[in-house]
């Protein structure tokens, strides 16, 4: 048995029954018993083998686990990983070395980087390298444990070729590490946000990705207080969407700040107050704040915190609820927190003009239990982020690094995980072709998943930020290919729409497919939007 066997034996410990990657000279031995024992899943770039362990790991609640090669192939990796740990995801990221007599000689073997283990350690919470055979299934199961512990991250492990030859032992009665998942919250912290919370009349709620897992106590509180809530991009679903106490990730809409500017109290919940959700850290929020975070250092970075609370949110809501005496909120609050909730999406609902009906149309069709993944393009980042109803949070999926070109890779992986349900990835045309081998993926392994690709033949984002604060387009019209060409060839279903009309019919006959297919929009004969979408980033007159 070799290392590949360990790497099998490791994955079944952890649930996981399937790896994706690139093989690779300085990696077959892995990948032979991956495909061989569990399900590998060969994508075209090692970029999107992270991507889709993350999206893998995100929708299955477990480990995503990535397979590629030394030198070039990890670097390749390297921006995943970066999203990886935006997003907190659960990664084991398995990577090739050299013959273990080489490392850091320099001698210009095949596949050689200088420092790769800096390198990983990085871009990732956790790396390490397997310097023995004896020590390798230790080194795997360390880095599977790290990448559960919170703060969730992606764990890398080098493996130098020579080492994954040779023979190995199992080490059964080695137990799977233990990840830790519990950090308790200081009594007298949570007394003191008690005695905030308890006397709050206007009071709103800002649930981040680290809130989701709390989404029960979340929602708790804001019934128990009637305050609204507030999300980041990432705290999406914890409570679902059609609550009517949720606003959502609206904080930055014009309709919401007279319910920002009237609040006397936010709850901070797992949020980092990221610059695209805050105007670029330009949004006024309520003085007085109660801030909860696994992080330490989270705690008032970006808001003065009246209280800090360090710990898991389920932890600490728990332990908050169960300390609250009678509310003191304003009986007018719950309507006004209504209004704003309304307010937001009529707004957003006439700012996207003939993208309402696509929408409305995504959520009507696709079931709640659905990954929605989305990659950064304008109907994602104006409406697909905020106005597009998500119910569930493992079926939130989106690139919280920001980064374009990840989302067909986090599809598959997301689709490899929830296989019993269509999964809905909305890509651009700049996007989808930065990793467009990966269609050749998809083709391959078939899962049911539907490719949205919004077609304005280029960088609509960066396009309308130059038209905005520049005045003159550089880089961004692009030449687009021919979507159903292209489908045509890769043996895929291929549909294009270009009245908003049409969108729900062949939006229907997609997701009849039961396996992939591509359903390509014409933006350009859908029209200009009322409100073209600028991102909130800062330019410099």
């Amino acid at each position: 048995m070799n290392g590949g066997d360990l790497l099998v034996h490791v994955m079944r410990e952890h649930g996981v029954d399937t790896a994706f990657g690139v093989v690779s000279i300085h990696n077959l031995p892995l990948v032979g018993a991956v495909d061989r024992e569990l399900r590998f899943v060969p994508v075209r770039h090692e970029a999107a083998a992270v991507n889709a362990a993350d999206g893998y790991a995100r929708v299955g609640g477990g480990l995503g686990v990535a397979i590629t090669s030394t030198g070039t192939g990890a670097g390749n990796a390297a921006g995943s990983l970066v999203e990886a740990q935006a997003a907190g995801s659960r990664v084991l990221h398995v990577t090739g070395q050299i013959d273990s007599a080489f490392v850091g000689a320099g001698r210009g073997v095949i596949h050689e980087a200088r420092d790769q283990l800096g390198m990983l350690a990085s871009v990732s919470k956790h790396a390490a390298s397997v310097g023995s055979v004896a020590g390798a299934g230790g080194v795997l199961r360390a880095a599977a444990a790290r990448a559960l512990s919170l703060p969730y991250g992606p764990a890398s492990v080098e493996w130098p070729i020579d080492l994954q030859y040779a023979e190995q032992t199992l080490d059964e009665g080695l137990e799977a590490m233990e990840s830790d998942r519990s950090v308790p919250a200081d009594p007298a912290s949570v007394a003191a946000a008690v005695e905030l919370i308890s006397s709050a009349r206007r009071p709103l709620i800002w649930a981040g990705g680290g809130a989701v897992a709390a989404g029960e106590w979340v929602r708790a509180l804001a019934e128990w207080a009637g305050a609204g809530v507030l999300t980041s991009n990432s705290g999406r679903g914890g409570v679902p969407e059609d609550h009517p106490l949720v606003i959502g990730n609206f904080a930055a809409n014009p309709a919401a700040a007279d319910l920002i500017a009237a609040a006397d109290l936010l709850v901070a919940i797992g949020t980092h107050f990221r610059s695209t959700e805050t105007r670029h850290y330009g949004l006024r929020l309520p003085e007085r704040q109660v801030q909860i975070d696994i992080d330490p250092a989270a705690l008032g970075r970006v808001y003065p915190a009246t209280v800090g609370v360090v710990g898991e949110a389920s932890e600490v809501m728990r332990a908050v609820l169960g300390s609250l005496p009678g509310p003191a909120t304003d009986s007018d609050w719950r309507e006004r927190v209504s209004a704003a909730r309304a307010g937001v999406r009529a707004r957003l609902g006439a700012d996207i003009g003939p993208y309402l009906p696509i929408c409305r149309a995504i959520r009507e069709l696709l079931p709640a239990e659905s990954p929605i993944v989305r990659d950064v393009t304008i109907p994602s980042s104006m409406w697909g982020n905020r106005l597009l109803e998500i119910y569930r949070p493992e079926t939130n999926v989106f690139a919280v690094g920001g980064g374009i070109g990840q989302g067909l890779a986090m599809g598959i992986g997301a689709a490899t995980a929830r296989p019993g349900v269509p999964t809905l990835v909305m890509a651009g045309d700049g996007g989808l072709t930065v990793h467009l081998g990966e269609l050749a993926t998809l083709a391959q392994e078939r899962p049911w998943l539907t490719v949205l690709v919004f077609n304005d033949g280029g960088y609509g984002v960066l396009r309308n930020m130059q038209d905005a604060h520049v005045g003159r387009r550089a880089g961004v019209d692009l030449h687009t290919p021919d979507f159903g060409g292209l489908a045509a060839a890769l043996g895929l279903p291929h549909q294009l729409v270009r009245a908003p009309e049409r969108f729900a019919d062949a939006l229907d006959k997609a997701l009849a497919e039961r396996g992939p297919s591509i359903l390509e929009v014409d933006v350009t004969a859908l029209g200009p939007l009322p409100a073209p979408f600028v991102p909130p980033v800062n330019v410099p007159r």
